[in-house]
């Protein structure tokens, strides 16, 4: 997400202060991303270096909370080529889960079978709660947005989990009979032998 450009739509609208900044974007992305305050005015520094954003010269020039920004034309400018250019998606960003599961691939002892549905029995609570956040939430248009968004994201990640399930079966392979005379021994994972 780019807090950058959520800053410049929000000047957009007219001149603001810090605080308020942090607070609008925390309002209208439904409280679902807290926003340090120290990031806002980081990000600010940072975009009035870049000629985006301009502060009223008549205030101190440290940022603070009372110092107020407004949109320059160069802001406007980017803000417009910001809402129109999709996302780039040339590479996967990092998941975390699945970096999990390339990881104990390898890993001995891991029963990855159980681990996948541990995350699947997750990600289904987590639907269940976005569901019940929707049915509260049937006024605020925001709030459903986010939720329709988590909920389909999340059911991106269930969908995955069972891809990988159903790979895992398909490359595992057969177990092998023991040789004449011997007795094959059971294997454990986790267990010390």
């Amino acid at each position: 997400m780019s807090v950058r450009h959520a800053l410049l739509a929000l000047l957009s609208e007219g001149p603001k202060y810090g605080l308020q900044l942090r607070q609008e974007f925390e309002a209208r992305t439904g409280e679902v991303w807290p926003l340090n305050v120290g990031q806002v005015y980081s990000t600010m520094q940072r975009l009035e270096r870049d000629g985006l954003v301009e502060a009223d010269p008549d205030e101190p020039a440290q940022p603070g909370p009372q110092r107020t920004y407004r949109i320059t034309e160069a802001g406007d400018a980017e803000l417009s080529a910001w809402l129109r250019t999709p996302p780039q998606g040339d590479a996967p960003p990092r998941d975390e889960l699945l970096i999990k599961v390339l990881v104990a691939l390898r890993l001995p002892g891991v029963d990855l079978p159980a681990m996948l549905q541990a995350h699947r029995t997750h990600t289904i609570g987590q639907m269940r709660q976005y569901t019940r956040l929707k049915e509260d939430a049937a006024d605020d248009l925001a709030l459903l947005l986010i939720a329709d968004a988590q909920l389909y994201r999340l059911e991106s990640v269930v969908r995955w989990l069972d891809a990988a399930q159903s790979r895992l079966r398909d490359h595992s392979p057969e177990p092998s009979s023991p040789a004449p005379g011997r007795q094959e021994q059971p294997h454990r994972h986790g267990a010390a032998r």
